[in-house]
């Protein structure tokens, strides 16, 4: 399918992308070879697939949550740059 330029930059209006008159060809050209490939898909007999949401199963990786005892406040705070009355101490991020 053959894409004109006037085509090209309607379709560049209301993408709202600059095309300079030096890459109207070669858009069009390339907007041309991407519908082709879509007729050339459509002609696909596609009968006999199900509908699917993804194109391979998917299932939960992550591990079993399971409780068990908390790392005690004087080692979490071992490595922090600064902490106050044993939490952690941040600058402040308000704006005003």
């Amino acid at each position: 399918m053959k894409i004109s330029a006037e085509e090209v930059k309607k379709i560049a209006l209301l993408s709202r992308l600059e095309i300079s008159e030096e890459q109207t060809e070669e858009v069009g050209r390339q907007l041309s070879d991407i519908l082709s490939y879509m007729e050339l898909i459509e002609q696909a007999d596609i009968t006999a697939a199900e509908p699917t949401a993804h194109a391979v199963s998917l299932s939960n990786v992550m591990r079993d949550d399971v409780p068990h005892e908390s790392l005690p406040n004087a080692k979490a705070l071992q490595n922090a740059p600064e902490s106050e009355n044993g939490y952690f101490r941040v600058p402040k991020v308000i704006q005003e």
